[in-house]
């Protein structure tokens, strides 16, 4: 009773501070505990960065094509499903292994494109949190993306569809994003 006798008589700014006080105590913990819901493990095919391109092919199967570029391999392949789409696949490898991967999503007209990057969206952002370059996409011409920062792995979600772009999932690891964004340790 007395607490409450006390708060009556606190001005208005003093309830505001008390309030915000106790709203970040309390949310806090739940945030939290909000975040470790969401993966931290980020994969590429369900192979960890570092795997051989040997063990990679021997699941995968062999590459429609292989690239190589100032010591980036670039191995591909065509008709993978992902999140129901068939896709064309990108694997990356320096000489420590799998470094990150690419996947182009065939859709054949813009609504099947719009509903293809909101649903990968959707499943990303389930698992692995929201994020902070999220655009929503709406019907018209213009370009939309996701990023998620998971411990240094990047995944980037992008369509561009005022250029006919296809929807694209980029993964790479910490080593490959340092060397792809210019940042050093």
């Amino acid at each position: 009773m007395f607490l409450s006798s006390f708060y009556v008589f606190l001005p208005i700014i003093g309830r505001g501070f008390i309030i915000k006080k106790l709203f970040f105590v309390f949310l806090f913990p739940l945030i939290s505990a909000y975040a470790d819901d969401y993966a931290t493990n980020v994969t590429f095919q369900n192979f960890p960065w570092g795997t051989s391109q040997e063990e990679f092919i021997k699941k995968m199967g062999q590459p429609m094509n292989r690239e190589e570029q100032d010591g980036l391999i670039s191995l591909i392949w065509e008709n993978i499903f992902m999140y129901g789409y068939k896709t064309y696949m990108l694997a990356y490898f320096t000489k420590d292994g799998l470094q990150g991967g690419t996947y182009y999503f065939l859709t054949y007209d813009l609504d099947q494109l719009i509903k293809c990057y909101t649903e990968i969206q959707q499943e990303l952002r389930n698992r692995y949190g929201p994020t902070n370059l999220y655009r929503m996409i709406q019907k018209e011409l213009r370009d939309y993306e996701c990023l998620w920062d998971v411990s240094g792995n990047y995944i980037h979600l992008k369509t561009n569809t005022r250029r006919g772009e296809p929807v694209t999932l980029f993964y790479l690891s910490p080593e490959l994003a340092k060397q792809v964004t210019g940042t050093r340790d």
